[in-house]
């Protein structure tokens, strides 16, 4: 058996909790370190998750040979510094999503990992459901025929409360607000299923949370390459926060992926295991975050970085890499030009 990779967790937030978590359960993975630029948070977070070792620097970090992937769960707007750092030190990097907040952002990151040769997961652990891998079949076997529409809904709520910490609901920092935060789940499902649109265009609000900077409720139309047409609607102002809910409609079927369970598995030409995928119960394996954040589970993540600890054995590359973590944002950024402009923006 190889020796464990070592992982280190950069912040200490709640989405942190989560990947130190995954990574103790891991098999092949060994949580050695976390970097906090607080004493005291990272104290409690290295007691709370067993970790040895605790610095105030990521360079302190990478400069130790037991570290080998490096966790980055800093503010969106700021996965840049810590990921070039760790990738110019010949380390791994897993980033939870967004890989940055700008398609230009992404591509600094992009660049530096093929000039250092490591790999970069960028987390969208949705894609890692069973269901959505289902939904990905069936879009790859052609069996909706032409896609006549694509849209994604992801109408949640957030509490003023939420917004209280400093830098969500910032474009600085947050990089927007529902659309690029919340929605980016649901925009990198559709687009996987679907494929890029080559135009949008967008509007924004702030219906309830007047407060922040960037929007609380966005709605886009979308123009695909092949004439297919969809809506993304995003929005933390509504109550109580309903299931993410994927629409695939085409000449020849539809489906409906609601979190990830398909909630509609309709066809022209029924195929054997038709009737078990619409009788299947909903697995909450996934969780969902529609009426908290906390409301995720830790699978997800789990089935995530167990794809890159196999990626760097196997030596190939992760199922989600920089690349691919990138088509979110530039989709997202695309549809915030399209708003501040008022003009439709080519993706």
């Amino acid at each position: 058996m190889p020796s464990p990779l070592g992982f280190a967790v950069i912040g200490t937030g709640m989405i942190a909790g989560y990947h130190a978590q995954a990574i103790a359960q891991t098999p092949g993975a060994k949580l050695v370190g976390v970097v906090s630029r607080s004493p005291e948070r990272g104290a409690a977070f290295a007691a709370q998750h067993g970790i040895p070792v605790i610095t105030a620097t990521v360079e302190e970090m990478v400069a130790r040979d037991d570290i080998h992937v490096l966790n980055i769960t800093t503010p969106s707007g700021a996965h840049l510094d810590p990921a070039l750092t760790a990738i110019r030190a010949g380390r791994h990097v897993v980033i939870e999503k967004p890989l940055e907040i700008t398609p230009a952002r992404c591509d600094q990151i992009i660049a530096a990992a093929e000039q250092h040769g490591v790999k970069v997961a960028a987390i969208f652990q949705g894609r890692f459901g069973a269901g959505a891998q289902t939904v990905k079949a069936a879009v790859e076997a052609r069996r909706l025929g032409r896609l006549v529409l694509a849209s994604a809904y992801v109408k949640w709520h957030r509490t003023p409360a939420y917004y209280q910490t400093a830098w969500k609901g910032t474009w600085e920092l947050d990089g927007g607000g529902a659309l690029m935060n919340q929605a980016i789940h649901g925009v990198d499902l559709l687009q996987w299923f679907a494929g890029l649109p080559t135009e949008v265009s967008g509007r924004f609000t702030r219906r309830v949370h007047t407060g922040i900077q960037a929007d609380d409720t966005t709605v886009a139309t979308l123009q695909f390459s092949d004439g297919a047409l969809g809506t993304i609607e995003a929005s933390t102002a509504l109550w109580p926060g309903w299931s993410r809910r994927i629409e695939l409609c085409g000449e020849h079927g539809s489906i409906c992926l609601e979190d990830d369970h398909i909630a509609q598995w309709d066809f022209v030409q029924p195929e054997p295991g038709d009737e078990a995928i619409r009788a299947a119960k909903r697995d909450p394996a996934l969780g969902s975050g529609a009426g908290t954040p906390g409301g995720i589970s830790l699978t997800g993540h789990l089935r995530q970085i167990a794809d890159l600890v196999a990626a760097v054995r196997e030596h190939r590359p992760p199922a989600i890499g920089a690349r691919e973590g990138r088509r979110a944002v530039a989709l997202v950024h695309a549809i915030y030009e399209s708003a501040k402009s008022g003009q439709p923006v080519k993706v």
